[in-house]
């Protein structure tokens, strides 16, 4: 029989794993599959862990691991598919948004034939107008400006077959947007749509200027459009500034130099000294993401590990 691992990253979920966990194990029960569930504590400062070690002691599906400091969500999510061993994973939040009973789902697609089995949102239930909209700018973005083409609207939520999670694990790049680099390994992919609901309980974790990061960190991963764009506004800038000097040289030597002219001057070197620093902090973006890489530092380290006591042989799709 296929056997399958539920990988869970948790950071501060402690008011919903519960709930989460009674209805996962529903979905468990129901497949014509091996499944077990693996939870990735980051470093969560409330009762997470406690509540979670009282799920394995009464669910022998259930293993867990528990990284040493909060790593943030990517190196949770790493951590947990390098230590899936079974023929599929699927990833998937605490927080409820992302309904379990849709697995079956994903495993029926993936049992057909493809490697990655995204869900794709079709709306998205208790987030603001402003939320939704910048979610939106954020996906189209990436599809004009990186040759990776990330789907729309789709999260961590999938599954990920064993030839997906063997070549996911060669990726070891420090600076990592997971949304990108599952959708960069290539091999049969498909979506399955849904309503993302409401989170059930708890606060999210990712406020605005996270989410900021997160973009910023999807577009310089996946993306050198930014440099070009710097290049291409430096050189419109010099051109603009050389055929301005050209006006003014001309403008002096016909009709003379009256001395006036300093707000046009002062307009024209804030102008081009935005463009510079603009141009800056672009490579400035790039330039931190190299020096991270050539440290080389582990992607996280973990405090406890426990596998699951009931751990399924690997089969075949």
């Amino acid at each position: 029989m296929p056997s399958l691992t539920v990988v869970v990253p948790a950071y501060n979920e402690a008011a919903v794993l519960e709930t989460f966990h009674d209805r996962l194990g529903r979905v468990l029960d129901e497949l014509p599959l091996d499944g077990n569930v693996l939870y990735v504590d980051d470093g969560s400062s409330d009762a997470t862990w406690p509540i979670i070690e009282g799920l394995m002691a009464r669910d022998a599906r259930t293993g867990a691991i528990r990284l040493s400091r909060n790593f943030g969500k990517e190196a949770a999510l790493t951590a947990g598919l390098d230590h899936v061993d079974a023929d599929a994973a699927v990833v998937i939040d605490a927080d409820l948004q992302d309904p379990p009973e849709l697995i079956p789902s994903l495993v029926e697609q993936w049992r057909a034939g493809f490697d990655v089995v995204y869900a794709t949102r079709t709306a998205r239930a208790g987030e603001t107008g402003f939320k939704r909209l910048t979610a939106a700018l954020f996906y189209r973005s990436m599809e004009r400006l990186s040759d990776t083409r990330v789907p729309r609207d789709t999260g961590d939520f999938r599954l990920l077959s064993r030839r997906a999670l063997e070549a996911l694990r060669q990726l070891r790049e420090r600076q990592r947007f997971m949304k990108g680099l599952f959708t960069w390994i290539g091999y049969r992919q498909t979506a399955v749509y849904y309503l993302r609901e409401p989170r059930q309980a708890g606060n999210t974790k990712w406020n605005y200027w996270r989410l900021l990061n997160l973009a910023i960190e999807g577009i310089t991963s996946f993306s050198t459009v930014p440099l070009r764009l710097a290049t291409w506004v430096g050189v419109l800038s010099s051109l603009l500034a050389f055929l301005y000097g050209l006006w003014v040289f001309g403008k002096a030597m016909l009709l003379g130099d009256p001395v006036h002219g300093y707000p046009s001057l002062m307009v024209v070197i804030l102008f081009l000294g935005g463009v510079q620093l603009l141009a800056l902090g672009v490579i400035g973006e790039y330039l931190g993401r190299n020096y991270a890489e050539s440290k080389q530092r582990p992607l996280y380290f973990i405090d406890q590990e426990h596998p699951p006591r009931v751990r399924p042989e690997r089969g075949h799709r």
